[in-house]
C-alpha cells in the first residue's frame, strides 16, 4: 500500500510542503478500497502520468517530463509485479507481454522526445483499466 501511495501522492519540490490532511485522505482513500479498486487506482495513475510526462515532453519541460514518465514507468512495473504468472496462466502471460512492450515504448518516447510512444501506452491502458473499473463495480459479474 505504501507503494501506491508513493505514486499518487502529489509532486512537490519540497515535501514538507505537502500537507498532511491530504496525506491522510489519500491514505484513508488507499485503505477503504477493495483490491480491484486499488488496481483501478494504479491504472489511473499511470494514465494520468504518462499523460503529463507527454504534455511535458510538447512544452520542452524535461524536468516535469523526467518526474512524471518515471511515475508513470514504476506504476506499469508494479501492475506487472503484481502478476500472478501460475494462477493467471495465458491471460497473466499476455498481460505480462503487454507490459513489457508498453514499457518499451515508453522508453522509446523518451529517448527520441517523441510522444506517440506514450500515446500507445495510454491507448493500451486505458481500455485494460476500463475492464478493471467495471468489475470493480459489478463484481459479481467478474466469474
Amino acid at each position: 500500500m505504501s507503494t501506491l501511495l508513493a505514486y499518487a501522492a502529489p509532486h512537490s519540490p519540497n515535501p514538507a510542503m505537502y500537507n498532511k490532511g491530504a496525506q491522510a485522505y489519500l491514505q484513508t482513500q488507499v485503505q477503504s478500497r477493495t483490491p480491484v479498486e486499488l488496481v483501478v487506482m494504479l491504472y489511473d495513475g499511470a494514465i494520468k502520468f504518462l499523460g503529463q510526462a507527454r504534455e511535458a515532453m510538447a512544452r520542452r519541460d524535461l524536468i516535469a517530463k523526467r518526474h512524471a514518465l518515471s511515475r508513470g514507468l514504476a506504476i506499469v512495473q508494479e501492475l506487472q509485479n503484481m502478476l500472478n504468472m501460475e494462477a493467471g496462466g495465458e491471460v497473466a502471460e499476455r498481460l505480462d507481454g503487454l507490459y513489457t512492450y508498453i514499457l518499451g515504448r515508453c522508453y522509446e518516447a523518451n529517448t527520441q522526445l517523441d510522444p506517440a510512444g506514450l500515446d500507445e501506452a495510454i491507448k493500451l491502458l486505458t481500455p485494460l483499466r476500463d475492464a478493471w473499473a467495471a468489475v470493480a463495480q459489478n463484481p459479481a459479474q467478474a466469474g
